[in-house]
């Protein structure tokens, strides 16, 4: 079982996408030519896959955000309460995944990534389409002040993301956050949809690292660029990073 949304499904576009529950691997899993995932370490480094890869092919170094635009390339990123973010620009041709944990997304990846697009391929955030994965909801994510001092430090508009629980205390909207960094980027409020799934409310659907008290498992989400016919599933690249 996967989820999708509507302005990313439409087969014209020429994407395949999908955010995971904790069930069977999807689809486009296995009808991808090469599947890219990297070890997440909550930064803001962007890898850049702009030429053929090898499937599964190795890259060294943290990554929290990947951009393409090579046809057949599946972008993968893991989340067990953090947001998966997937972007589409339909002018250029283009398609990234990000892990957007409340380090990530405090530092300013989701930004970044767009910053990455438009230096290498063009992007302009006006065109690119939004889409903002299960992750944990407002309703369960409460942090303390560690959490919110950097939060205080980094957005305008932080307190249209909380609500007080107690002294130093707070729910968080994590895929608020995430939206209303999109918006100021200049992304269209209607290129940006959100999946308002709570990762700890749903059990059946979902891994929870909060839930859970540990990594028991995690969802995989991916975006790509629908592959071309015959083209072979041998393919052979390097990495170039941003």
């Amino acid at each position: 079982m996967v989820i999708t949304v509507p302005s990313f499904a439409d087969a014209r576009q020429g994407i395949r996408h999908f955010f995971g529950t904790r069930h069977d691997p999807p689809g486009p899993v296995r009808a991808a030519q090469a599947v890219v995932s990297v070890k997440q370490v909550h930064g803001t480094d962007v890898l850049v896959v702009d030429r053929p890869v090898a499937d599964r092919q190795a890259f060294e170094g943290g990554w929290d955000a990947l951009v393409t635009d090579q046809p057949g390339v599946l972008l993968t990123v893991r989340t067990a309460d953090c947001v998966p973010v997937l972007i589409h620009d339909p002018v250029r041709g283009i398609v990234a995944a990000v892990h957007a944990g409340w380090r990530g997304a405090v530092a300013g990846i989701v930004s970044n990534t767009f910053d990455v697009m438009r230096r290498r391929f063009g992007s302009q955030p006006a065109s690119l389409r939004v889409s903002i994965g299960p992750s944990v909801g407002s309703c369960c994510y409460e942090v303390d002040e560690p959490v919110l001092s950097r939060l205080r430090a980094s957005y305008a508009d932080w307190q249209s993301l909380v609500q007080a629980t107690g002294p130093g205390t707070a729910r968080l909207d994590l895929r608020g956050l995430v939206w209303g960094q999109a918006q100021s980027a200049g992304v269209r409020e209607d290129g940006i949809h959100s999946v308002s799934l709570c990762t700890i409310c749903h059990p059946d659907l979902f891994h929870s690292y909060r839930r859970e008290g540990s990594v028991c498992g995690t969802m995989v989400s991916g975006i790509m660029l629908a592959p071309r016919r015959g083209a072979s599933r041998r393919l052979r690249g390097k990495r170039r990073a941003d």
